[in-house]
């Protein structure tokens, strides 16, 4: 049963964790260079679409990989900067707005399952990667539509569930794994098949956006060729990205670190997925499952623990086993909160995090 409080709750924790994360990180540093300090790696990727577009700053080199990333993001950041002046501050404000509005539809489908809201927001708020969720990256606004999208799927509401699963493929390419789920959700639910119609709705920005690059370059898989040409992310075999991150990640130097966490990452994927077939969540189940292929057939692994942020329905399984045992979730946040610190620390000092 969803209720008031549950909303209520999650914006307090959402809110609360942003202000702390705040003072962590504003001490013994000047604003202007708390903003430089977001300003980073993808951060800095999507400033420069918001102010040149995708061919980037005049006089500079072209950055290939800039189509990679789909417009929803910096075509908002664009409209915010005219109110806030500085491209940094308005990245975070997009974050901080659209992560209210997704924890508050994460905890409202956590108490739809039958499990207490504010654990599946504590869960992912206190996950290692959850300082992408503050920063100027898409991950809140993807969320603050796909979440909202699955609620109003699990409601039988088709026509909100196919526009804000629209909203959510104009910011991510996982807006297409969505867009299938939902398909699946739908027959899974055995809906009438006169609402149907609906779920070709969030596949159209895919196509849209496919058409304006084919439109620039010539090429109607501009994304996916941005991919390979800025991240090397080639097709591979599993085996063979599994052997290629493996001995990456047994150097002493800091990518070795982070190629210890895609590791991670991929083993918590893989037990979430089992986790899922176990229990027959067959949309939620296809909803992940065709990211970790994604991401797990390219030539090494790459952003696999940040792609779990996304992951929305491993968050309510969370909180769906930690309702009758509150002590779980303390022991989680307790592990996991400090070494969501630690990675936003990276992150800000310039390390790759992500």
């Amino acid at each position: 049963m969803i209720t008031r409080s549950s909303t209520r709750d999650a914006l307090l924790l959402w809110l609360g964790s942003r202000a702390g994360l705040l003072v962590t990180t504003l001490l013994g540093v000047t604003f202007a260079d708390y903003l430089a300090g977001w300003r980073k790696w993808d951060a800095e990727l999507f400033i420069t679409i918001a102010e040149h577009g995708y061919d980037g700053e005049p006089g500079e080199p072209v950055d290939e990989g800039l189509p990679a990333f789909f417009p929803g993001f910096p075509g908002l950041l664009r409209i915010v900067h005219f109110v806030v002046q500085d491209w940094s501050a308005a990245g975070l404000v997009i974050s901080l707005v659209a992560g209210a509005v997704a924890m508050a539809a994460l905890a409202r489908l956590a108490e739809l399952e039958g499990a207490h809201g504010w654990m599946a927001v504590l869960a992912l708020l206190c996950f290692p990667m959850a300082v992408f969720l503050a920063a100027g990256y898409s991950e809140s606004l993807f969320l603050a539509f796909a979440i909202p999208a699955w609620l109003a799927a699990r409601q039988g509401a088709w026509s909100a569930a196919a526009l804000l699963g629209a909203g959510a493929a104009c910011v991510r390419i996982t807006g297409l794994f969505l867009a299938i789920a939902l398909v699946v959700e739908f027959f899974v639910a055995k809906e009438a098949p006169r609402r149907a119609g609906w779920l070709v709705v969030p596949f159209l920005p895919l196509v849209a956006y496919s058409y304006y690059q084919y439109s620039r370059s010539g090429d109607w898989l501009a994304w996916k060729h941005a991919q390979q040409a800025g991240w090397g992310r080639d097709f591979a075999w599993p085996w063979e990205a599994w052997r290629t991150t493996w001995g990456s990640a047994l150097g002493s130097d800091d990518m070795a670190v982070a190629f210890r966490m895609e590791i991670a990452g991929a083993v918590v994927a893989v037990a979430v997925l089992v986790w899922l077939l176990v229990l027959r969540r067959w949309s939620e189940l296809v909803y992940t499952g065709l990211q970790a292929g994604a991401l797990m057939t390219s030539a090494f692994y790459l952003s696999i623990p940040r792609s779990l942020l996304l992951w929305f329905p491993l968050w309510v399984l969370i909180a769906r086993v930690t309702t009758s045992r509150t002590w779980l979730i303390v022991l989680y946040a307790l592990i996991s909160g400090p070494l969501m610190l630690l990675n936003t620390g990276r992150f800000l000092s310039g390390a790759w995090a992500g």
